[in-house]
């Protein structure tokens, strides 16, 4: 299941790319916001980023104006590892190096068809483990350091 969310900016988009996942097999859970009206980018990435990281969700997609804003709240939730990605390549890349769960992006950055660009090219990456593994490893023990 893959998990999504946008604040009011990312809106439209989310709903065009949550459309885009499920007309490819794909089941989404929508966790808002579900307007254009004014909202708060941090509830929404939180909400996406808690059902990441209990594994209600395998995956993650936000949307907010620039992307970046809405990862940084995901990014607070322990087990989260989320990019903000304007170009298919950095998309794959975050999931094959990183070993990234969430995927974010900007609804003023990127258009549409960009975007399923971007969603398709995450989710279809695999991690490459190796030694990309190893520098997971010292990401998850600054995460543990820092929640403790």
């Amino acid at each position: 299941m893959i998990a999504i969310g946008a604040d009011h900016a990312g809106y439209a988009l989310k709903e065009k790319v949550k459309q885009h996942l499920i007309d490819a097999g794909y089941e989404v859970k929508d966790y808002g916001t579900y307007s254009e009206e004014r909202c708060d980018y941090p509830v929404f990435g939180k909400k996406v980023a808690d059902a990441v990281a209990s594994g209600e969700c395998e995956k993650g997609v936000l949307v907010c104006g620039t992307g970046v804003g809405i990862s940084l709240a995901a990014n607070k939730v322990k087990g989260i590892r989320a990019g903000v990605c304007s170009d298919a390549t950095t998309a794959r890349l975050i999931k094959q190096h990183n070993n990234a769960n969430i995927v974010a992006f900007g609804a003023r950055i990127v258009g549409e068809e960009l975007a399923y660009d971007i969603v398709d090219a995450f989710l279809n990456a695999e991690f490459l483990g190796g030694r990309h593994a190893d520098r997971v490893a010292l990401l998850e023990q600054i995460e543990e350091e820092n929640f403790k």
